[in-house]
């Protein structure tokens, strides 16, 4: 039986080399972001920004303090993915859609910005975990979105973090995790890698 999530994980490939002449459009924009956002989060904070870059001028600045590395220029859009610190300052706002479609009691969005913020205030590291976890999961979610539109994308660590809070203006409560190219990738990236042997990476319990 065809598993369409299956076939998007096992075909998905880390891309490095895309087509520069081709770009995508604010729909097609729009919709990976709108999926990446049905990431999971704790407390369902969404504590996540994506900077979508994607001008000439916003490339060559992302470039710049990505160590020169081509695929932002060549990619139709690279996403800083950014975890939220603080996020549970932002909470009321983030549950009151599901408390007012009925699915989250208002006591329980009550009771979980109150736990979020007993255990997160004053607590600096707990909040940069949280981000990560949280960009993290938005940004796999992302790389599948695409994969799913027909489209090539590629996860990438190499960047000055300071550099690219400065070059982008963001806020201190806005860490950057992740960068993910998006666009139309060329023929000649290479195939998805063997995996580690399950044996080496899976315990039960």
């Amino acid at each position: 039986m065809f598993n369409p999530i299956k076939n998007l994980i096992e075909s998905r490939v880390s891309t490095g080399r895309y087509d520069p002449a081709r770009s995508l459009s604010d729909q097609q924009l729009t919709e990976l972001v709108r999926l990446a956002t049905r990431a999971p989060s704790a407390f369902n904070a969404q504590n996540w920004k994506f900077v979508a870059v994607r001008s000439a001028e916003a490339k060559a600045r992302l470039k710049a303090v990505s160590f020169g590395q081509q695929q932002v220029e060549d990619a139709a859009v690279t996403f800083i993915v950014c975890g939220t610190l603080g996020a549970h300052r932002s909470m009321p706002r983030a549950l009151q859609p599901s408390v007012a479609a009925g699915i989250v009691p208002q006591s329980v969005a009550d009771a979980w910005v109150a736990m979020a913020t007993e255990a997160h205030q004053g607590n600096p590291q707990l909040q940069r975990d949280e981000a990560f976890r949280s960009a993290s999961l938005a940004a796999m979610t992302l790389m599948l979105a695409a994969e799913g539109m027909g489209l090539s994308s590629g996860a990438m660590s190499g960047f000055d973090t300071d550099a690219v809070v400065k070059a982008f203006e963001l806020d201190a409560s806005e860490v950057p995790v992740m960068l993910v190219t998006i666009g139309y990738g060329l023929a000649n990236n290479w195939p998805q890698k063997p995996r580690r042997p399950l044996q080496d990476v899976m315990v039960l319990a």
